[in-house]
């Protein structure tokens, strides 16, 4: 099932081999990549066409849940900015995993905020979830903050150790979560 949802300033849709050099221009970046596990640096051609690969296989077999990797488009200039995902999708617990990331020259104007809230209202209210879990790793307080704005709280797990492939370093990842009802709530 492919979902398009649109917010006032941005659309998140799936990602297209079009947008293979913003992709590969806002992940090869030091202040983006150490703050996300999975990402290499410097992030290569080659990187981004298995990640657009990748999604273009989440659609689904009948009956699956599907993984939703969204690429963040600014409506203005339709400039790819960022990527916000909804994936680990557990229908038997109601729940679901993912991140955000936006493309550090467009930081600090609201569009993670923006696609972040769109991306939850989607979970809720288009998916029916209950919970949606996520984390940050210690020292990226901006996730933290951005987190918070929507009611996620800290889970009772321990931080979990994270090997961050872009620099090398182990990091603790704390753990968070959000239920539909403290989004409701907030």
């Amino acid at each position: 099932m492919e979902a398009i949802l649109e917010t006032e300033a941005l659309v998140l849709r799936p990602w297209r081999l079009a947008d293979l050099d913003q992709l590969i221009e806002g992940l090869n970046d030091l202040r983006v990549s150490p703050w996300l596990a999975f990402v290499p640096h410097p992030y290569q051609r080659s990187d981004g066409l298995k990640w657009l690969e990748h999604c273009r296989r989440l659609s689904p077999d009948e009956g699956e849940h599907p993984d939703y990797e969204f690429a963040i488009e600014r409506k203005a200039d339709r400039a790819v900015i960022g990527g916000v995902s909804l994936n680990n999708i557990d229908p038997g617990r109601s729940r679901a995993g993912g991140g955000i990331w936006i493309n550090a020259a467009y930081h600090r104007r609201g569009y993670g905020r923006e696609a972040f809230g769109e991306r939850i209202r989607f979970a809720f209210d288009t998916l029916n979830l209950l919970e949606i879990r996520n984390g940050y790793f210690v020292g990226n307080e901006p996730s933290w903050d951005l987190q918070k704005r929507f009611g996620y709280k800290h889970t009772a797990e321990e931080p979990r150790r994270r090997r961050c492939i872009a620099d090398g370093s182990w990091k603790d990842e704390v753990l968070t979560s959000l239920h539909r009802q403290d989004w409701i709530r907030n």
